[in-house]
């Protein structure tokens, strides 16, 4: 490597490194409690619910939405989800769909025994609920409370942080031809210590940095990616129907109906969230169904469904195109959700090296800084002392 290509490098991990530091610093720190996500909720606010018989047949969501209109008539559902792993279901409502696109906040739901139909909680709206915990975390993860400014910054800091990996590598191959993997000098100076353990943790945790990077980049990208599959994809599959007006919520097909041709038209697939006509991210005519499937990599695949919600009939079964499958797979593959909770201690103790790490580089730009001084200072005073 000549010198001008190396300097090139140094520079490229040197500036990519010292940008994205401190962001990556909050993003390590709140991603380390997100880990755990669902072992923290579960202990925070746990769930009970009254012991039936196994194979109680659930109450038809037509059931659901009726109670929830019913307690809220001047009102509209919006979504509804249904739990794969508790016997309950969430029926999300809102002022109207005109003031749930203009505040998203203004929406509240009401959550059911899906076995029952009993109410088991009426939230406030978004809006007047306190932040819990994990909800200061996640928005500190996912957009510092930016919204998608926020998440477009932190897709910037995101692809430093994978430019300063992969010129750490280029770098580490030429530094360690003199030293044993593993080296660490601690007999020398502070400053030599650290970069070799800072060298050494930066490679061991090198394929884990690239890929929670990598994975994190493309979620940081998911509302402009979405955004592009709606205009797109999604506005040519309903051409047919642009002329046509909204059907009113009380006009509606029977939404239990919907959920039982969705999961015929696509058998093996667990439906658990429908989107209402006329709901933000959803059609002005369908009812929206996204299903995923049984096994462990199709479970973090998702299928959406449109089925005619005047009508009933099925629409569509919407192949999704290629980026938002890689999005689909980078989610769970960034918080270590694929292997249970072994996997997601070991990607907690990846989390709190790459913590070291970070610090290291930062002690080790400030100590060669402060290094310099000395030599200019002491150079400054042998010329006046001449």
């Amino acid at each position: 490597m000549s010198s001008s290509i190396h300097r090139g490098w140094v520079l490229t991990h040197k500036w990519s490194s010292l940008i994205c530091t401190v962001f990556l610093l909050v993003i390590c720190a709140t991603g380390l409690p997100l880990v755990f996500s669902e072992q923290i909720h579960d202990w925070l606010e746990p769930h009970t619910y009254v012991q039936l018989p196994a194979g109680t047949p659930n109450a038809s969501l037509d059931e659901l939405a009726s109670s929830a209109r019913a307690l809220y008539p001047q009102e509209v559902v919006t979504s509804i989800f249904v739990d794969d792993d508790e016997p309950q279901a969430y029926v999300w409502m809102a002022p109207s769909f005109e003031t749930a696109k203009r505040d998203p906040k203004s929406g509240h739901f009401v959550r059911f025994d899906t076995r029952t139909a009993q109410v088991l909680e009426q939230s406030k709206p978004i809006g007047q609920r306190p932040l819990g915990f994990m909800d200061w975390m996640l928005r500190l993860h996912m957009d510092l409370f930016a919204d998608l400014a926020g998440e477009l910054f932190l897709g910037a800091m995101a692809a430093l942080f994978v430019a300063a990996i992969v010129s750490g590598v280029v770098l580490y191959g030429p530094f360690m031809r003199k030293l044993d993997f593993g080296t660490v000098r601690s007999g020398r100076s502070r400053r030599l210590k650290w970069l070799d353990l800072h060298n050494l943790l930066g490679a061991v945790t090198l394929a884990w940095a690239f890929v929670v990077g990598a994975t994190g980049l493309m979620n940081e990208l998911s509302t402009p990616l979405f955004a592009v599959w709606q205009r797109t994809d999604v506005k040519a599959l309903l051409q047919s129907y642009r002329n046509e007006p909204m059907p009113p919520q009380a006009g509606l097909s029977s939404v239990q109906a919907a959920y039982d041709t969705a999961r015929r038209a696509a058998p093996g697939t667990t439906f658990t969230g429908i989107t209402y006509p006329g709901a933000e991210g959803g059609s002005p005519y369908h009812y929206l169904l996204w299903g995923h499937g049984s096994s462990t990599l199709t479970s973090r695949l998702f299928t959406p469904v449109l089925v005619d919600a005047r009508s009933g009939a099925l629409t569509a079964v919407v192949k999704m195109p290629w980026y938002l499958r890689v999005l689909e797979v980078s989610r769970p593959l960034h918080f270590g959700d694929y292997g249970g909770l072994p996997l997601k201690i070991i990607w907690a103790l990846l989390d709190l090296i790459t913590i070291v790490v970070l610090c290291s580089g930062l002690y080790l730009w400030f100590a060669r800084r402060r290094t310099r001084a000395g030599r200019l200072e002491r150079l400054v005073t042998a010329r006046v002392s001449r």
